[in-house]
């Protein structure tokens, strides 16, 4: 009895809710997995940390530094493809118009309102400038020399290359450009409504004014179609 009193001293007693053998290595290798991510991670920090104390603050930026540099190179070799000189001028503004650099002298000055082929070539020949250039090729002074022309082509032009002829306050004979075309247009028409004149009635009505049919062509309103006429019911009856 002595000796199985002592070996059952001897024998620990296992708690009761203790995991047995397997199971105690598995949480073994899950605590040791865990350790070993969060020691990782905290390493990875540190590094990172330690990076960003090395890297200087204020280091410029290598692609900044070359990128104007990288612009004018490719600006200039634009230029020589195309066989456009550097003070090559895109748009060039003459009396109160844009006009593309592109565009030949006769052509540029052809699109200013007011202006046409026989007009524009009689400009370029008054300045002697090559009709073969390209207005964005042009100097400043050329481009003002042909802006005066402009300003002073009534006095040039024949009296049948102008636009404007006998003009109603002045009676002169006078070139318009621009803008001053709608204006003078604007202000005539209003004087011919004033005098009650058959000009001014016609423009007043929104009717053709030059003697234009107005049965068949210009007609305006609602369409009616053609009525056909209804008997009446006495009519029927006879």
């Amino acid at each position: 009895m002595d000796k199985e009193f002592k070996k059952n001293k001897e024998m620990p007693e296992d708690p009761v809710g203790e995991p047995m053998g397997e199971d105690k290595i598995q949480d073994k290798a899950e605590e040791a997995v865990e350790e070993k991510t969060q020691e990782s991670v905290e390493e990875t920090k540190e590094e990172s940390y330690e990076k960003r104390d090395e890297e200087p603050e204020d280091k410029p930026d290598e692609t900044k530094v070359k990128k104007p540099a990288e612009t004018k190179e490719k600006k200039e070799k634009s230029h020589k493809k195309e066989g456009k000189s550097k003070d090559f001028k895109y748009i060039v503004r003459i009396s109160n118009t844009d006009i593309d650099g592109d565009k030949k002298v006769v052509y540029g000055i052809k699109s200013i309102k007011g202006i046409g082929a026989h007009m524009a070539n009689l400009i370029a020949n008054e300045s002697k400038i090559n009709k073969n250039l390209k207005i964005g090729d042009l100097k400043d002074s050329d481009i003002e020399k042909l802006q005066a022309i402009i300003d002073k082509v009534s006095e040039s032009a024949p009296t049948w290359m102008l636009n404007h002829r006998k003009d109603y306050e002045t009676g002169e004979d006078i070139h318009l450009i621009g803008t001053e075309i709608e204006m003078h247009l604007r202000d005539e028409i209003n004087i011919m409504k004033k005098i009650r004149s058959y000009r001014g009635i016609r423009h007043e009505r929104g009717l053709p004014v030059r003697g234009q049919r107005t049965r068949a062509n210009n007609r305006k309103g609602l369409a009616l179609g053609v009525s056909k006429k209804r008997e009446t019911k006495t009519s029927k009856a006879g």
